[in-house]
């Protein structure tokens, strides 16, 4: 599957100014190795090499700049990497920060967690595809497990019926003109949301699930890094 509007400029925001405390390692999340590179450069390499993308904004915490340059991004060659943004309190205002920077003739913008570095080219092309006839549209799986809806004393207050949920991830893809908008939205009515498709969500616009992949983790803890470096090793 490719994605046929060659003509759409594309621009990928990557969120990686997370502290990772569950990871429990002094090295922040973005910056851990995976294999002979850090995540965050296997995260940036899948964009790179995506024929459709023009450009990557990687937006880290400031104090992290030199770090990113000089283990991240120089020694890789990234060409697309137009720059670094510095993060702010939230991953929503960091992402906001990004906004910021994008020029007038973008189309689309990605969203992507820096800590997810197993993206494939399949699961952006069917994000774009779907953006480009709804305006949104987010990576997902269906749940696996049986979901519980607990009341504040931990009692079940009721089940869910599973064939409706979904387990959202990144890539998250919009119209930019609409993504900015359900930001500035946000900032207006002081609404803080754990992701973009929520903001959008509160324009009243439909967000359409895409299928993404059960091997496409955000790494959080040391057991999501130990899987990485088993499907890492499965993928060589």
């Amino acid at each position: 599957m490719r994605w046929q509007q060659m003509n759409n400029k594309i621009s990928v925001l990557i969120p990686a100014a997370g502290q990772g405390k569950r990871m429990e390692t002094s090295v922040k999340k973005p910056y851990l190795m995976l294999g002979d590179k850090p995540i965050l450069s296997h995260t940036i390499e899948h964009f790179e090499q995506n024929s459709v993308i023009d450009e990557i904004i990687v937006i880290v915490d400031e104090s992290d700049f030199t770090i990113c340059n000089e283990h991240v991004i120089v020694p890789f060659r990234f060409k697309k990497t137009r720059e670094l943004i510095s993060g702010g309190e939230t991953r929503q205002a960091s992402v906001f920060n990004g906004l910021q920077t994008l020029s007038d003739d973008v189309d689309y913008v990605v969203i992507h967690d820096g800590v997810r570095p197993f993206i494939n080219d399949d699961i952006i092309f069917r994000c774009l595809e779907a953006t480009s006839e709804c305006g949104a549209s987010v990576a997902a799986v269906p749940v696996k497990e049986t979901i519980k809806v607990a009341n504040k004393n931990q009692y079940i207050n009721y089940t869910p019926e599973r064939e409706l949920l979904w387990r959202v991830q990144t890539p998250q893809v919009f119209r930019k003109s609409l993504l900015v908008e359900a930001h500035n939205k946000a900032i207006q009515d002081g609404i803080n949301a754990p992701d973009d498709a929520t903001l959008v969500e509160k324009l009243g616009v439909p967000v359409k699930l895409v299928m993404g992949s059960y091997k496409n983790v955000k790494l959080t803890t040391p057991e999501d890094l130990r899987f990485a470096e088993t499907l890492l090793n499965d993928r060589r």
